[in-house]
Parts: C-alpha cells; sequence; structure tokens
C-alpha cells in the first residue's frame, strides 16, 4: 500500500489545521454597489482589453443585467465626441461617465486565500480589499477553510448577496480522507471531492502511482488542478512528471528547477536541513536556481518547450517571495500602517511557528542569493511567455508580509520586472487566467456577450502599474506639492458598480476600530 508519506501529511495537516482551516468569519450581507441594472452605460473610457491588444477610445460600453451587449468607438483623442455616434440612454438606463479614464477587464488572482484563524483576518477584510483593487475573480488554493465554508461564499458571491469577488474551489488532495493509501483510493477522493462542488484540487505531492492517478482521474472529469511542489516529494516526482500526467497549472515555481537539474537528481541541501525549519527551508531554496540547467541550454529548452506542447499554466506569485530578497523593503510597505491587522501583522512577525515568518537570521547573504534566484527565475518565465506558454498572476497574499489587493499589484511591477510588456502583463492578469480557469468564454477580456467584470482607473495603468494601489502614486501639482494619483476608482462585478476608495476606507476604518480597541499598533520587530 503506496501512502502519502508521514512527513508531508504532517506537514499538510500543519498547514490546514494550524494556518488556515479554521473557518474566519463569514462575509456580512453585501451593503455596497449599485445594480445591477437593467441597462448600464459606461461612457468615454480608453479601453485597455486584456487580449493583448494596445488601448483604444474614447469607447462607451453598454452592459445589460451582467452582459456586454455593445463596445463602441464613439470619437478620437483630443477631438469632442459626436454625441449622435453614442448609444442612446433611456430615462431608466444608469450612465456612469468615465471620460478620460481607462478601462480593464476585471483582476484575476490565481493564488487568493481567504484568510486564516492564524492571521485572525475576517472575510469581509480580505474581499474588500481584493475588490479594492479591481480583483474579480479569484482561485482559492486548497479552500483552507473548508470546502463547505468556501462553496458557500461562492453561491453568496455568485448570486451578489455579499461584496466579494468571484470565488473558485480548489480543495488540497486528500482534505478530510486523512491518507490516502493506493491509487483506488486516489481516484475514489478525487470523485468524491467533484461531487461536492470543487472546482479543482491542489496538490502538495504524493507517492507516484498516487500522484498519476489521482491526476488522471481529475482531467477525466474535467476538473482543473494546481500544484505546489513540496520537497518532501519533489525529488521523485517534479513538474514535467506531474504535467504529463495531466496537472493543468503550477504555482510559485518548487518543482520546475528541479525538471531542470542535469547534474544532480536532488537539491543540494545543507547536512543539517530540516523541512520543519523554515529558515532552512527557504534559506537554501534561494540556491535552488543556480543548480538548474543553464538558460536557452538544450535541457532547459527541451522541458520548456514540452511544458508549453502540453498547455501548461505558470502561475509564479513573484510577490510573494520578494521579502527574501529585501526584507526591510516589504516589511516597511506603507499600507502596513492603515491596512494590515494587527493579528496579521503578529502573524508575520519572526516566528518558528507561524507559516512564512522565518526571520531568525535573515540577513545580506541570503537576499544576495535570492537576487541571483529571481533572475534566473524570471528568465524562465519570461521566456516561456515569449514561446506562447500561459502566464498567469497570483498573489498568495496573507503571508511573508503581502497583503491581499496590493501584493497582487505589486505581483504585476514584478511581472514587468521579469521582461514582460505592460500590455503582456495585464493580459496575464485577465485573458489568461480567465483561460487558465476555463472561463475564458465569459471574463478576461471586454467582449460582446462575456460578462461585465471591469476596473476603471483614473490615470494610465500602462506606463505605472502604481496607480492601482489602493495607496495610489505619487506626483507633484503646479504648486510643487506632492500628491496622491490614483488607486482603483471602480470596481465593476458581475454589472454592479463598487467604489473602489470607499471599500479600500472601509478596511481602514476596520483596522483602525480593532486597533482602538484593543491598544495595539503596528511596531517593527524587536523595538516594541
Amino acid at each position: 500500500m503506496k501512502k502519502i508519506t508521514t512527513y508531508l501529511f504532517a506537514f499538510l495537516c500543519l498547514l490546514v489545521a494550524t494556518l488556515v482551516h479554521a473557518q474566519i468569519q463569514e462575509a456580512p450581507a453585501r451593503a455596497e454597489g449599485e445594480g445591477p441594472f437593467n441597462k448600464l452605460i459606461i461612457r468615454g473610457v480608453t479601453l485597455i482589453n486584456g487580449n493583448g491588444a494596445p488601448p483604444i477610445g474614447p469607447v462607451d460600453i453598454v452592459v445589460e443585467q451582467n452582459i456586454i451587449k455593445s463596445v463602441q468607438t464613439v470619437g478620437y483623442p483630443g477631438v469632442p465626441i459626436n454625441e449622435a455616434r453614442r448609444p442612446k440612454a433611456g430615462p431608466n438606463d444608469k450612465v456612469l461617465d468615465a471620460t478620460g479614464m481607462y478601462l480593464l477587464p476585471g483582476f484575476v488572482d490565481m493564488h487568493g486565500h481567504i484568510g486564516g484563524s492564524g492571521q485572525g483576518t475576517p472575510a469581509e477584510y480580505v474581499f474588500k480589499l481584493w475588490m479594492a483593487h479591481g480583483i474579480t475573480t479569484i482561485r482559492d488554493p486548497s479552500a483552507g477553510n473548508g470546502l463547505k465554508w468556501v462553496l458557500d461564499q461562492k453561491a453568496k458571491s455568485a448570486k451578489n448577496e455579499i461584496t466579494a469577488p468571484r470565488i473558485l474551489a480548489y480543495t488540497s488532495f486528500g482534505q478530510g480522507a486523512g491518507s490516502i493509501e493506493s491509487p483506488a483510493a486516489a481516484r475514489a477522493w478525487v470523485q468524491q471531492n467533484a461531487k461536492n462542488g470543487a472546482d479543482g484540487i491542489k496538490f502538495f505531492g504524493a507517492a507516484p502511482d498516487i500522484m498519476q492517478a489521482a491526476l488522471e482521474e481529475n482531467k477525466k472529469l474535467g476538473l482543473r488542478s494546481a500544484m505546489h511542489h513540496a520537497q518532501m516529494d519533489v525529488a521523485r516526482w517534479n513538474v514535467l512528471n506531474s504535467a504529463r500526467a495531466g496537472l493543468t497549472s503550477m504555482e510559485h515555481w518548487y518543482g520546475l528547477p528541479e525538471a531542470l537539474f542535469t547534474d544532480r537528481t536532488v537539491q543540494d541541501y545543507r547536512l543539517d536541513y530540516n523541512y520543519q525549519n523554515e529558515e532552512h527551508r527557504f534559506s537554501e531554496a534561494g540556491k535552488l536556481w543556480k543548480q538548474a540547467a543553464s538558460p536557452y541550454s538544450e535541457h532547459w529548452n527541451k522541458v520548456m518547450d514540452e511544458l508549453i506542447s502540453l498547455d501548461f499554466t505558470l502561475d509564479p506569485t513573484f510577490n510573494i517571495y520578494e521579502a527574501n530578497r529585501d526584507l526591510m523593503m516589504v516589511r516597511r510597505a506603507e499600507w502596513h500602517d492603515d491596512y494590515t491587522l494587527p493579528s496579521l501583522w503578529r502573524f508575520y512577525s519572526p516566528s518558528r511557528i507561524s507559516h512564512g515568518s522565518y526571520w531568525f537570521n535573515w540577513g545580506t547573504e541570503q537576499e544576495v542569493q535570492w537576487k541571483e534566484n529571481y533572475r534566473l527565475w524570471m528568465t524562465f518565465v519570461n521566456e516561456y511567455k515569449n514561446r506562447g506558454g500561459r502566464v498567469t498572476a497570483g498573489s498568495d497574499s496573507g503571508f511573508i508580509y503581502q497583503l491581499y489587493g496590493f501584493a497582487y499589484i505589486r505581483e504585476l511591477e514584478l511581472l514587468r520586472e521579469a521582461g514582460f510588456h505592460p500590455l503582456e502583463v495585464i493580459r496575464s492578469a485577465t485573458l489568461n487566467g480567465a483561460e487558465a480557469l476555463g472561463m475564458a468564454d465569459k471574463i478576461g477580456s471586454v467582449e460582446v456577450g462575456k460578462l461585465a467584470d471591469f476596473v476603471i482607473v483614473e490615470e494610465n495603468p500602462l506606463q505605472n502599474f502604481k496607480v492601482l494601489y489602493g495607496t495610489g502614486a505619487i506626483s507633484l501639482n503646479e504648486e510643487n506639492q506632492p500628491v496622491r494619483i490614483g488607486g482603483v476608482k471602480y470596481t465593476i462585478k458581475d454589472g454592479i458598480i463598487y467604489d473602489a476608495k470607499q471599500l479600500l476606507e472601509d478596511v481602514r476604518l476596520m483596522v483602525q476600530k480593532i486597533k482602538e480597541e484593543k491598544g495595539e499598533k503596528i511596531t517593527q520587530p524587536g523595538m516594541e
């Protein structure tokens, strides 16, 4: 009988039970947003679509209920619009004047945990931070609050009974089963998972025959999958094994360097390595890409080309490891003071127990290693995109000083750093995510017949992604005084218009209230 290894199962139990499994407070009934309307007309925007096309405008967009009915060019830049060319509005129609603003498809976060008891983050807090940053669809990998809980929030979001993005629930493989001891048991669990209503599965690792059976069965049922190839099983089952067996996407980058090894079969672990010591785990991971085949070498090319031929999706989540290469920058991000809950801040702080809080002896040497790690990792991801491979945007917020919503915008900046053109970044954040979820017929681009999910911002995000942060970007006014510009102005999901800045203000007041009630504040580690 082949079992999920004892050490991996123990890790999964720790991850699920300690970090995120205990259910957080559900989102309250929706008290925000206008609509949906029988007819909504958005006037005068410059459209940045998710399909790689350049901006075009001014454009008027007509939505009926939740369906895009027309996308109509109504003039030329710098020239008054001929009103006769515009779609006509009736007396009961909603007209949103967005003249001069930029409209994009709603963003898709491919790695969106809905908080957890360890972080003390209620669903309203998480959902509003996402929606305030234009995120209208998320994939919850692991369904850490329990599948039933996540499906309940998913159903309420689908009916717009709560203020929340559209939710797709991917359960952790084996969740609720204790252990999976055979290929037959793996197939049975996958079948039951589908009957339970899950949208897919997230894997961490298991014996090869169990992985093969589970992935084959999941593919046969038409469900999608993701995987974090944990070190405890990656030596015998890397990304190539997974993709060949039917895995549709990978998280982070674990398992990819291992598929690129040419002069070894296991990572060059320090000899006192202990996986439960996360400082070991993450500091050693920072050396991993240098152990892989060199960029553009024969084996490097071969692995990349095979993954692309299998229509395999990379969801790199660059942002979640950025503290590894610059801890102070990420820890001191300006949004922490107003938008990070004290309980979440405590979870981030150095700890031998909290996942991702491995800041015991983190210093210059580790950061330098991780800078090189990023350079090689980004080279692979960018070239994967160049050759036609699908790359998506995911955040994995709630860990390692990365805050919901804000971290997703940082992911867009890091895709840009990797070499993506800004239009390619937007495609990763929209249409590519929709394709990876099997939803490209409904979301991901602004096209007739698709759902009305939009992000509207007053500045051009292609010129500066920082204008998408809730805290905006720094500029100077005519009096030579520093001012803030940007921040998403409207998030539209299912044809409902949300004031994105008000959602962010709701979060700020939520955090302020908790600080006042409990007498807490954000302080730097070791300086309390």
